[in-house]
């Protein structure tokens, strides 16, 4: 059973990588990026994501031709352990075409996320 659990943490972004339980949604959030159609670049580095994300309440606050990011923050129930996944995409009428999906499991991004807005 311990292979299965670890298994599902490699594949699934909503369980634990540290003691592999299923993760409860924490927040989320949507931000606009910086990029436009035709300009998109992957970033790994949680300091580019703090220094350039603009909070919007829903899609239709993104300019046409305006990455958006959507950010999941999800923590353990029985360790603590929390991972925020960030899913770029771009809003094309009523369709999100994702881009990338980056993953910060080491608390990057947690005091960005709680900062009031």
């Amino acid at each position: 059973m311990g292979i299965f659990r670890k298994m599902k943490s490699i594949f699934h972004d909503d369980w634990c990588n540290k003691c592999q339980s299923q993760m409860d949604e924490r927040m989320r959030k949507l931000y606009m990026l910086p990029m436009t159609v035709g300009h998109y670049t992957s970033h790994k580095n949680a300091d580019y994501y703090k220094n350039n994300l603009v909070k919007v309440n829903r899609k239709a606050d993104i300019p046409v031709g305006t990455y958006a990011c959507g950010a999941i923050m999800y923590e353990c129930p029985n360790c603590g352990n929390r991972a925020v996944k960030l899913s770029i995409f771009l809003p094309v009428r009523d369709i999100e075409k994702y881009e990338d999906a980056i993953y910060f499991e080491n608390g990057e991004l947690d005091e960005f996320l709680f900062k009031l807005d």
